[in-house]
């Protein structure tokens, strides 16, 4: 799967422990992140990541293109609800991107330790629900 990881400022830290907490299963997935969101998971975890412009130089909207162009599964998104965003735009229109595509979004690391469970697992099949399949969920 090709997966998004984005963090603002406040929040990198902590998208680098769950990336280093997840890491075996990360690695079986191609990554894709922000500027220096991304360059910092890589110098903590040695993983391979296409690095994209900084957030509010255009990486959000560079995940996005991928999103239209029905080339990523999975977003991975650290907000800071407490702090504004100079390019709040950009943010909101990549999370309606991941709205109006159908893309998992985890905003929080809650949802996100849920997705990566859900996809260590295998047991979710999401694109396969939206053609008309129903998932099969093991008991």
């Amino acid at each position: 799967m090709n997966i998004a990881l984005i963090a603002h400022d406040k929040k990198k830290d902590d998208l680098v422990r769950f990336v280093t907490a997840y890491q075996p299963i990360f690695e079986k997935h191609t990554l894709f992140a922000t500027g220096t969101t991304g360059l910092r998971i890589q110098e903590a975890t040695g993983l391979a990541i296409h690095r994209f412009q900084s957030g509010p130089l255009g990486g959000d909207q560079e995940i996005g293109a991928l999103i239209a162009k029905n080339e990523m599964d999975l977003i991975i998104f650290f907000r800071d609800p407490l702090t504004a965003q100079p390019h709040e735009p950009d943010v909101s229109a990549l999370i309606r991107l991941c709205d109006v595509y159908h893309i998992p979004l985890a905003t929080n690391m809650g949802t996100a330790e849920v997705l990566i469970r859900g996809l260590e697992k295998g047991d979710i099949d999401w694109r396969s629900f939206l053609k008309g399949k129903r998932p099969k969920f093991e008991k």
